[in-house]
């Protein structure tokens, strides 16, 4: 079933208003410490990150054991909201402040020049594109919608895990 024209009014106000918060946030700070922030910054950076991976790693596995039980029983109904709330309270906040925390480091730094730094954000880019579809399961899933086999997302479960290692290398290595 699809959300309602007021569902998504709602829903974008509030991703608006956790956007412009977030921003705010970080504006403030940032202003008030001057290049001091930059250690700041890392720091939250590394945070949202660890929390964003962290999401993106859980989340497969409990569709792999979702796709294990019937639709509709007590066990998928439990599934449901631990998708919903893993993605809404953990991984989508976590992203937008890795993007956020981490394109102002870019700026500060100047890293836009830098070719290590453009294969990173194309990995970024592919990782929250993978966030997106993760969304989308979360809600085929609540809809007992579309669901694919447990090897597809065994196999899903890594994607995030082989970006991840592209971006340390890249920020770590810097190869090129």
């Amino acid at each position: 079933m699809a959300a309602s024209r007021d569902e998504i009014v709602r829903r974008t106000k509030r991703a608006a208003v956790f956007l412009g918060s977030t921003g705010g946030l970080v504006w403030l700070s940032v202003a008030g410490l001057g290049y001091a922030a930059y250690p700041w910054m890392k720091a939250l950076h590394v945070v949202a990150i660890i929390s964003w991976m962290a999401g993106m790693l859980y989340l497969p596995r409990l569709f792999v054991y979702h796709c294990g039980v019937a639709p509709g029983s007590e066990a998928s109904e439990t599934f449901k909201v631990m998708e919903r709330k893993l993605l809404r309270f953990i991984i989508n906040p976590a992203m937008v402040v890795s993007w956020v925390a981490g394109l102002w480091i870019a700026w500060e730094m100047g890293f836009f020049r830098d070719p290590w730094f453009h294969v990173k954000l194309a990995c970024v880019l592919g990782l929250s594109a993978v966030h997106g579809y993760f969304a989308k399961a979360v809600a085929d899933f609540a809809r007992d919608d579309g669901r694919r086999d447990h090897r597809f997302w065994r196999f899903m479960n890594e994607v995030p895990t082989l970006l991840m290692l592209v971006i340390v290398v890249m920020v770590i290595v810097r190869p090129f």
